[in-house]
């Protein structure tokens, strides 16, 4: 119950301040009596598969893609097309680089384009890598990845 409700607190702060941190939005939810520490935070961020947009006051703020994740819209391509700097592949594995903060936001978009051959991806803060199920589908992948680029 208490997850519920902290989670729920969280998408009604970000939905109306620019957060950029997880400390920022920890100190937040102190505010409104929830005890918290980074740890918590840093789930809730995952399970609600929060990323990192542009802020208008900040460089950047935490948004919510909960009515995107199931299918693939212009604004999941557009993020997609101005966060991603490059893709390059060897074997099995794919490598995305994209603008500093946004691993996970790319990962995300590419989770929901629920390409068979991939079967699994590691976000970092600039880079995403994704594992491919074999080498024969690499380059399917890259191509299905590139046409989103452009």
């Amino acid at each position: 119950m208490q997850r519920s409700l902290r989670q729920q607190k969280i998408l009604e702060i970000i939905s109306s301040k620019e957060i950029d941190t997880q400390e920022e939005l920890c100190e937040e939810l102190l505010k409104a009596n929830f005890n918290v520490t980074q740890a918590t935070i840093s789930r809730d961020v995952k399970d609600l598969k929060l990323y990192k947009v542009s802020g208008t006051t900040k460089k950047y703020k935490y948004a919510s893609f909960d009515n995107y994740v199931d299918s693939v819209t212009n604004r999941m391509t557009n993020l997609f097309k101005g966060c991603v700097l490059g893709i390059r592949a060897a074997n099995n594995l794919i490598l995305v680089k994209t603008m500093r903060g946004n691993g996970s936001t790319v990962g995300v978009f590419v989770d929901s384009l629920n390409i068979d051959e991939i079967i699994g991806s590691v976000a970092g803060d600039d880079t995403l890598l994704i594992v491919v199920d074999s080498n024969d589908h690499t380059e399917g992948v890259m191509n299905v990845l590139k046409e989103y680029l452009s």
